[in-house]
This record gives structure tokens, C-alpha cells and sequence, in this order.
């Protein structure tokens, strides 16, 4: 009895998960707007783009898309006319032109000069650390060592 309820559960673990799995069939068109919709930010969650985001405002932006692709629009017109609308914050990815550069070259930059300063300090430690004397200290004498013991004490 227990070695046909292992079978079984042996089998009921072995039928592959796809098999209930729904069938996604994605179009051409859906894919177009799914790459179009990753490169343009929701104005509503401002952090993600509009094909992750739930706001109404990214699936009314979704079904402009859409529509646009239908009308046989190409990607750049699409980006062009949202960019008309709401400006170079649509965009996921600025815009490499302009003062935007500042935003691509500024890490690099800042990570350089950090380097540079961290570089600087460090060898102004291994310089300023003392060296051991290179002759060896004299001894106590009674009424130094006295006075340690009077401390240790105390």
C-alpha cells in the first residue's frame, strides 16, 4: 500500500507544470509595443516604465501605442510624439546630447576624483606612520617605575 501511494505521488510530482499552463500568444504587434512600452517612463509611478506599470495613464499610453503601431506609425514617430507631449522626462534613457552628457560622464567622473583623494590619503598614512626606534629604549629607573605602579593601582 505505501509503495503505490509513493508511486503515484512520484508520478503526480513527475507531470510537468506547463502542461496547465495557459498558452501565451503574442503577436507581432504586441511585441512592438511591449519594446516601445519599456523605453518610455510612467508619468504616474515615475520610476518604471509603462509596460510594468498598473496606472491607468500607462495603459491609456499602452493603447496609444497600439493604435499608432496599427496605423503603420514607426517606433521613432511613436517616441517623437510622446516626447511632443511630456518632453525628454518620457524617456527612460536620457538623451546623450546637451547637458544631459553631464548625466552620463558625472559617475565616472565623481568615482576618478574619489579615487584620486582616497589614493592621496592612504599614502599620507603609510608615509606619516612612525617607524620603530632603532635603538632600544633605556630602562626604567626606580622612581619612574614607582610611579607606574602608583597609577596601575590607583
Amino acid at each position: 500500500m505505501r509503495m503505490r501511494l509513493t508511486l503515484w505521488l512520484v508520478v503526480l510530482l513527475a507531470v510537468p507544470v506547463s502542461l496547465f499552463a495557459a498558452v501565451q500568444d503574442e503577436t507581432n504587434l504586441d511585441i512592438q509595443v511591449r519594446e516601445i512600452a519599456k523605453t518610455l517612463r510612467c508619468t504616474v509611478c515615475q520610476t518604471e516604465n509603462i509596460w510594468e506599470s498598473g496606472a491607468p495613464l500607462a495603459q491609456q499610453m499602452r493603447g496609444v501605442i497600439r493604435e499608432r503601431l496599427a496605423l503603420g506609425h514607426s517606433e521613432a514617430e511613436i517616441r517623437a510624439y510622446f516626447l511632443s507631449r511630456y518632453g525628454d522626462y518620457i524617456l527612460m534613457e536620457p538623451p546623450k546630447h546637451g547637458v544631459n552628457w553631464l548625466i552620463w560622464v558625472a559617475p565616472f567622473l565623481l568615482l576618478l576624483i574619489g579615487g584620486f583623494f582616497l589614493y592621496k590619503e592612504v599614502t599620507h598614512w603609510v608615509r606619516d606612520t612612525p617607524t620603530p626606534p632603532s635603538q632600544p629604549l633605556p630602562p626604567l629607573d626606580d622612581q619612574a617605575r614607582k610611579r607606574i605602579e602608583h597609577e596601575l593601582e590607583s
